[in-house]
């Protein structure tokens, strides 16, 4: 089998992803590293999943809004579009260093690696933790604190298109979707720490 970087492609099978290799206790601390990998993939990934759920709703409700009103309405949502779009490169970002950290010993636990790969997966993981730390406390102050806003018609005329288009609510901290988001993405917080 080919070897890339040193590591044997042979070594990638699927009887690996057993439970009695995955958590065995040969290698040191493995069984609590592959726990903490796939929650902090998992936790993130879903919160990542969610928040574009409920960001998909407000940018479909802000397109219905302002094109029923010939464009006279405005709605603002910027906050929140803005924070569940940061939010998707954050996931992102956590599965690619946890994933690849749950690949590599998974497969290759006994591979060399150089002090200069040590190290650069402790500042990967250290940037991606402070990344997720920003954008945990940026989606639950959006989401707790803040609410879209539609300008440009009076409040008649924006309740009816309102109406209209029943969800999601203003308010953020009303709509599921987005509070599912903020809690999955503090549940995913302590495994990238316990990194």
């Amino acid at each position: 089998m080919a070897v890339i970087w040193g590591l044997d492609l042979g070594e990638m099978q699927w009887g690996k992803f057993k439970g009695s290799y995955m958590f065995s206790k040969e290698y040191p601390l493995r069984p609590a590293k592959m726990i903490i990998y796939q929650l902090a993939m998992i936790w993130c990934v879903c919160s990542e999943s969610v928040g574009t759920a409920a960001l998909s709703a407000y940018v479909d409700q802000q397109d219905f809004i302002e094109s029923h009103s010939n464009r006279v309405a405005e709605v603002y949502n910027n906050d929140f579009v803005g924070a569940a779009s940061y939010n998707i490169f954050v996931g992102v970002a956590v599965a690619t260093i946890f994933g690849a950290a749950f690949f590599f010993d998974l497969f290759w636990p006994e591979r060399y690696e150089s002090p200069a790969v040590k190290l650069a997966w402790k500042i990967s993981a250290v940037v991606v933790t402070i990344m997720l730390l920003g954008d945990a406390l940026t989606l639950t102050v959006i989401v707790a604190m803040k609410t879209a806003r539609i300008t440009g018609v009076d409040r008649a005329t924006a309740m009816k298109l309102l109406n209209q288009w029943s969800k999601p609510p203003l308010a953020y901290r009303h709509y599921a979707k987005a509070i599912a988001s903020v809690v999955l993405l503090w549940l995913g917080f302590p495994a990238t720490v316990a990194r």
